[in-house]
């Protein structure tokens, strides 16, 4: 059983983190700017990040690494550096949660590659998958417990970065989708779908993240939760809509707004709860108080999309 098994297993749910590039823009980042860079340039400002989330509760924190793959990096100059970016990443947080008051997850972050898998797009799944290797490679360099694979829109992709992370390293996996469009992934990929798809991998956690709000991952929620009353679930929500403001974008999630989402997750059937863009420790802060105030209500909705039990005979043929 590895540490996030563990924790599972003895919480009835775990508070994630929320925001990295939020806080990191509040903090200097220019717009524009790689993040990972900062995991080298800046790493006080980084473990900074990490202390302040696992100060106002998390039990998971994601490394700056979001855009750690050769793909993006390529946009910067520093596709060469990926191996060393992503450890950094991964050492900074493990610093961070060795030095914490409770035990703390250190969840490698591998976001999309930015490009479009083939046979719609270019990216071919064997240049995917060296890709995402070197990344988790370097995640589990630098310490990560967990590698994980978030704000995906394609499954053939989470596909990719999932053998590449098992062809880098024995650690597990989570995964989550981004369901931004109608309910659907920029790919059309629904939550049940997503739930079938995605189960069959031999995943620790699944879910959703991102997206337009928090009433899109609660739909997301019951959807997976419809077809599913024991897979760990995991819901990371942007902190509301992102609205511009003077030139500048905010989100309208308050703390309060944030607290009400995390105990609706909960009940709905998420087990690792946390937030996205627009977030902060002070929204983790208020969620985790108010899931430590609140009584669980599992509450199953019978009309969300339930799906069949997933195939995994035809997963293992696509993976081999």
């Amino acid at each position: 059983m590895n540490k996030l098994e563990q924790l599972l297993a003895a919480n009835e749910y775990l508070i994630a983190d929320g925001g990295m590039g939020t806080m990191l823009m509040a903090a200097g980042l220019e717009q524009g700017d790689p993040p990972e860079m900062w995991n080298v340039l800046h790493p006080d400002r980084i473990r900074a990040v990490h202390r302040g989330y696992i100060e106002a509760g998390s039990q998971i924190i994601l490394t700056n690494s979001f855009g750690g793959t050769c793909f993006r990096l390529k946009l910067h100059n520093l596709q060469d550096r990926a191996y060393e970016l992503n450890k950094a990443a991964a050492e900074l947080a493990r610093a961070e949660a060795n030095a914490a008051d409770h035990p703390v997850v250190v969840a490698g972050s591998i976001g999309p590659s930015g490009e479009i898998m083939e046979p719609v797009g270019a990216l071919r799944f064997e240049t995917a998958v060296a890709g995402f290797a070197e990344q988790a490679a370097g995640l589990a360099a630098g310490g990560a417990d967990v590698l994980w694979i978030e704000t995906m829109s394609d499954v053939s992709e989470v596909r990719a970065a999932v053998q590449g992370c098992r062809q880098a390293t024995d650690l597990p996996v989570v995964a989550t989708m981004t369901f931004d469009t109608n309910g659907r992934t920029m790919m059309g990929v629904t939550p049940a779908q997503a739930y079938a798809e995605l189960s069959a991998m031999n995943l620790t956690a699944l879910g959703g993240n991102c997206g337009n709000g928090p009433a899109e991952i609660e739909g997301v929620i019951q959807a997976m939760y419809a077809a599913d009353q024991i897979y760990p679930f995991v819901a990371k929500s942007n902190a509301g809509i992102p609205e511009y403001v003077h030139g500048h974008l905010h989100y309208n999630g308050t703390p309060e707004v944030m607290a009400e989402y995390a105990i609706k997750v909960r009940n709905y059937g998420a087990r690792i709860i946390g937030a996205c863009c627009g977030s902060s420790p002070a929204h983790i802060a208020a969620m985790a108080q108010a899931l430590a105030n609140t009584p669980i209500e599992r509450q199953l909705v019978e009309t969300a999309v339930a799906v069949p039990t997933p195939v995994r005979t035809r997963e293992r043929r696509r993976r081999g």
